[in-house]
């Protein structure tokens, strides 16, 4: 039967809009990106491997044009889209409305090759009825320029990739990547650590007094600190520079830097001095709304005020949007349209009332550079808006709604207004000093917008609705001091980037897409180049290394400039002001002065992969070097210093600022975090450690530092009846001869081996294991005792499923219990569909269930485990399938 068929990317999509299309319709889902680049030489078809592109994937010599393959898991499904395509009149492509839903309809388009039926482009930015209805009503053409843009971004994320991440692999360490977009974000999180391992904290003094202003005032005692001494400001925290040292400008000014002795001094001095008002400064306070969401700030918000993930906010936005609550989550403007506007001011009038609604509407005008696409601000879905109880959401889905509700109703609301006041008192020391106290207050006499909504701030930020209430003093009051007391403070390094910040510093310095953020975060923290500590992002060493290497041999492309300058190249592409071929040409090829990817890969010369992993720790003369080793960090001490001689492992939870030269002694001088050499395999010659490990004592083979990649050294744990203590040489022998082979069953000719594993020692004989009573078996079984155990029936199981380590409760997107369990490859979280493996900086103890939701977030996005298959493979065809937009001249 003829029907007319929309394709979206998602099931859920799919099923919410059949509901509002009705008969006549079928909706189906692509379930995601139907086709992309190779990720494997298996993947790559045999027609261009023998190109000297073919690696790339793309041909870097006419025009860039890429070769994508369908996945084999995609292959029934375009089948099926295929065959329902068959019997429609009429081909929708539903795609989200940016540049990568564009780039998805297109890849669509080309693969299912529709004939004699027209196609049409069906966009919305929210999923209701009469936003689907007027959808379908109003289509319009493929938008070319968005895929072009897209497609652009897509090679060259490839084309850096794929050139740099083997130069990672040749001189860092095998298995790394580097990202166009990531590796800048890994430098941020690295040169922020740099400049907490630089400074130097300052040590100054003030005084903080309590004064009252007398009897006559409601509001009596007030705190005030100190000001000045003799007209000369007194030295504060931002006085100081990096180096502890007070700023030139500081200097220039005369500012006072006071130690412990002089405050403490003063503050004697201070006892029995009466102070009067010297100055009192009042000044009108207005703070306007916020802007509603957009995807940068919504990430911001979630994560300071409730603690999620960027990768766990958009993975709840995404099922809010598809289920119809929120428009698209993916967004740069700020914009509001008509009906949203109505219905916030709506809301305003009925939960407020009049008196927090301004005369007019307010409209926000995007502060994003080259905002992308014309998207709406995120906000509650409709032409009226659901209150967070009238949703029937529940857990992290209703928890982000009600935010994105309340920053929607506040943008509609009136200022708050107050008073600000700065009050000064002064006096004289029993010194002669003449000394000034500040004290600063903030009254709001009507909270207009922040009655609905109070942005979150960062670390030691001051809320926008904190009051400090002073009396009300005149100019020559007198008032007295209640205390007077001298206090202490040191200057703090610059903090560590959260998940908050770090977006919030890339959205600044114009890095990236707003909508990468949170995939860019993911990667970088599943590549083990940052973990969290708490909610800060730290650097790991390996993150310092690769940050190095790429500072020094690819600076254009690792630069915080460049990377910006990238995307506006991308805005002028999909804007039709600029070519994509030559764009691309420029980036990998070069022109003029500008050396290209290519060239600076195929001429990198020599780099010293030792020094590029070493890094000092204290001064040339504390004699301690760090080495980013195949199998993490570790201590050496200098031939000619005082740790000659010694190694020690650095622990994987340790922050790069926190490893002092004191620390560093520390972890030499104990035993759990040195190697303990215990001599030379007698067979092998090799150099034989024992090590205390993230699973335990252990001893293993030191390969040399230009031994093959590919070379592994045995490793094996120590006996339970073993202690690092007591093992020895001979001990180490025996433990790195297992797996040991026991003998040949001589009625099947198969090979029995004693191996140790994750669940004690066992006997195997091809896919049949038989446990054994102890680790010492292992070591001394003989044939005939193993073909007795093989005799006797198998017992099959180990008894009764494990318990749950730790129940954590229901996950906010699947609704189902999140346990920890701990499996073959160690602990993990589940929610009984997806399983999330617990990180480095993970424990069961710790964990919580926001950071399992982060966890199977991250899982969840990356699909179900896919099956090594070979894929299908083909050339791009030429984009004319669809009508292209009016394309300007390209210029540079």
């Amino acid at each position: 039967m003829p029907h007319k068929l929309v394709i979206v990317e998602s099931p859920a999509k799919a099923r919410k809009i059949a509901e509002y299309l009705g008969s006549g319709y079928v909706v189906e889902s692509s379930i995601g990106h139907i086709r992309d680049l190779p990720t494997s030489a298996a993947d790559t078809p045999a027609k261009i491997k023998d190109q000297p592109w073919g690696r790339l994937a793309v041909d870097v010599d006419h025009g860039f044009e890429p070769y994508y393959v369908v996945p084999r898991d995609k292959k029934a499904h375009i089948s099926k889209l295929k065959s329902l395509l068959k019997d429609a009149d009429e081909l929708y492509l539903a795609t989200d409305e940016d540049r990568e839903g564009e780039a998805i309809a297109w890849h669509l388009l080309d693969e299912l090759k529709p004939k004699g039926i027209p196609v049409k482009r069906m966009v919305f930015h929210e999923i209701t009825k009469p936003a689907i209805l007027a959808a379908a009503e109003s289509p319009r053409e493929l938008d070319m320029d968005l895929v072009e843009a897209q497609e652009a971004r897509r090679i060259l994320d490839r084309l850096y990739g794929y050139e740099v991440s083997p130069v990672l692999w040749k001189k860092v360490m095998s298995g790394l990547s580097a990202g166009r977009v990531q590796s800048v974000a890994t430098r941020l999180v690295v040169d922020r650590e740099k400049e907490r391992m630089a400074f130097r904290s300052a040590s100054y003094w003030d005084l903080e007094g309590t004064f009252d202003a007398g009897a006559g005032h409601e509001q009596r005692m007030f705190p005030a600190r100190l000001h000045s001494i003799d007209e000369r400001r007194v030295a504060r925290g931002a006085e100081f520079g990096p180096d502890g040292e007070l700023t030139e400008k500081a200097v220039r000014a005369g500012v006072v830097h006071l130690d412990r002795g002089r405050a403490e001094a003063l503050a004697a001095g201070l006892r029995d001095t009466t102070y009067d008002v010297r100055s009192v400064e009042s000044k009108p306070y207005r703070r306007s709304p916020y802007a509603p969401f957009r995807t940068t700030t919504l990430q911001q918000e979630a994560s300071r005020k409730l603690g999620m993930s960027a990768s766990v906010t958009m993975s709840v936005a995404q099922r809010l949007y598809e289920n119809g609550f929120i428009t698209y989550m993916r967004t740069d403007s700020t914009t509001l349209s008509g009906a949203a506007v109505g219905a916030a001011r709506s809301q305003v009038r009925e939960l407020y009332g009049a008196d927090y609604l301004p005369d007019q509407p307010r409209v926000y005008a995007s502060k994003v550079k080259n905002a992308q696409e014309a998207h709406e601000a995120i906000r509650p879905a409709g032409d009226s808006f659901r209150t967070p109880a009238q949703t029937g959401l529940t857990g992290d889905q209703f928890r982000l709604y009600e935010l994105i509700w309340m920053r929607t109703v506040a943008s509609q609301m009136k200022d708050a207004v107050g008073q600000s006041v700065t009050i000064r008192v002064g006096g004289a020391a029993a010194s002669g000093e003449d000394v000034v106290f500040t004290a600063s207050g903030r009254v709001i006499t009507f909270h207009g917008f922040l009655k609905a909504y109070v942005e979150g701030t960062d670390e030691g930020g001051q809320k926008d609705d904190a009051e400090t209430r002073l009396p009300n003093l005149d100019e020559g009051d007198r008032v007295s001091a209640a205390s007077v007391s001298a206090n202490g403070h040191d200057t703090k390094p610059p903090p560590r980037y959260t998940e908050a910040t770090l977006i919030k510093e890339l959205e600044e310095r114009e890095i990236g897409r707003p909508s990468t953020y949170a995939s860019i975060i993911g990667t970088i923290l599943n590549r083990g180049y940052v973990y969290k500590k708490g909610s800060a992002l730290v650097p790991a060493w390996l993150a310092f290394s690769v940050t190095r290497l790429l500072v020094e041999h690819f600076p254009r492309q690792i630069s915080y400039e460049f990377t910006a300058r990238m995307e506006d190249v991308l805005d002028d592409i999909a804007g039709g002001r600029r070519d994509r071929n030559s764009e691309l040409a420029e980036f990998y090829f070069g022109s003029g002065d500008v050396e290209g990817l290519k060239t600076l890969v195929s001429e990198l010369g020599e780099i010293d992969a030792r020094e590029l992993a070493t890094f000092r720790i204290g001064a040339p003369e504390d004699g301690v070097k760090l080495r980013v080793g195949r199998y993490g960090p570790y201590l050496e001490g200098d031939d000619d210093g005082p740790f000659a001689g010694k190694r020690a492992n650095v622990p994987d939870d340790l922050p790069p600022d926190e490893l002092t030269v004191s620390k560093a002694r520390e972890l030499f001088e104990n035993p759990a975090g040195e190697e303990i050499e215990l001599g030379e395999h007698p067979e092998t010659g090799l150099r034989v450690v024992a090590k205390n490990g993230r699973y335990g004592p252990y001893v293993t083979e030191q390969l040399p530092e230009d031994a093959p990649k590919k070379d592994k050294p045995r490793t094996s744990s120590l006996f339970k009846s073993m202690s690092l203590d007591t093992v020895t040489l001979e001990d180490a022998v025996k433990l790195l001869s297992l797996p040991r082979v026991v003998g040949t069953d001589p009625e099947s000719g198969e090979e029995i081996t004693a191996q140790n594993g994750r669940y004690g020692p066992y006997l195997k004989k091809g896919t049949d294991s038989r446990s054994l009573e102890s680790e010492e078996q292992l070591l001394t079984v003989t044939l005939e005792e193993a073909l007795a155990i093989y005799a006797q029936p198998k017992q099959r199981g180990r008894g009764a499923a494990t318990a749950p380590l730790k129940e954590l409760g229901n996950d906010p997107v699947s609704g189902q219990p999140v346990v920890v369990k701990s499996g073959r490859f160690g602990e993990y979280v589940t929610d009984g569909e997806y399983n999330a493996t617990l990180r480095q900086a993970d424990s069961v103890e710790s964990i919580t269930l926001e950071r399992a939701a982060e966890l199977l977030a991250e899982r969840r996005a990356k699909g179900p485990a896919k099956k090594t298959a070979k894929r299908g493979a083909k050339k791009t065809t030429k984009k004319s399938p669809a009508k292209k937009t009016a394309k300007k001249t390209a210029k540079k």
